[in-house]
């Protein structure tokens, strides 16, 4: 399944605990802008200015400005909780390799991959990549408690 910014998930439930196997993957694409990355300087209350002072990022390792390492991990925990496995699903940890800096005006295409599923824990492990422009920026080892059954949608 690929999905992209926009799909309407409005009818979707996410996924079951019995409904995932090995092998599914689901992968969105996200922007990463100035408005992004000031959003996530406030919420995150993270302002270094290696992300936000373009004079003294141009002085560092990386020649210029670079998006929050947390924002790119971000991306990740939405396509868990809204794709796959989606609505429901509870992070259990996260094990984070960054391989190279996101940069402003860079499109980040996320996609995770179910690797394991333990029907009797309910939790599910699941790859997941970062790219940009087909170079990997991220990689993340995933694991997350699914729900056994659909829930049915408040009116």
């Amino acid at each position: 399944m690929i999905l992209k910014d926009g799909w309407d998930m409005s009818d979707f439930e996410g996924y079951t605990i019995t409904e995932l196997e090995v092998g599914q993957s689901a992968e969105i694409t996200r922007l990463v802008n100035e408005d992004i990355i000031q959003k996530f300087a406030e919420v995150s209350g993270d302002c270094n200015p290696l992300h936000m002072d373009e004079a003294y990022a141009a002085r560092s390792p990386f020649r210029g400005r670079i998006a929050h390492g947390a924002l790119v991990a971000s991306f990740v925990s939405c396509v868990l909780g809204n794709y796959l496995p989606g609505r429901g699903t509870v992070f259990a940890g996260m094990n984070i390799q960054f391989e190279r800096p996101v940069r402003i005006g860079d499109t980040v295409t996320v996609r995770a991959t179910v690797t394991g599923v333990d029907m009797k824990t309910r939790r599910v492990k699941l790859a997941c990549v970062c790219e940009v422009d087909g170079s990997i920026c991220m990689k993340a080892d995933a694991e997350v408690i699914v729900r056994r059954r659909c829930n049915s949608r408040a009116v």
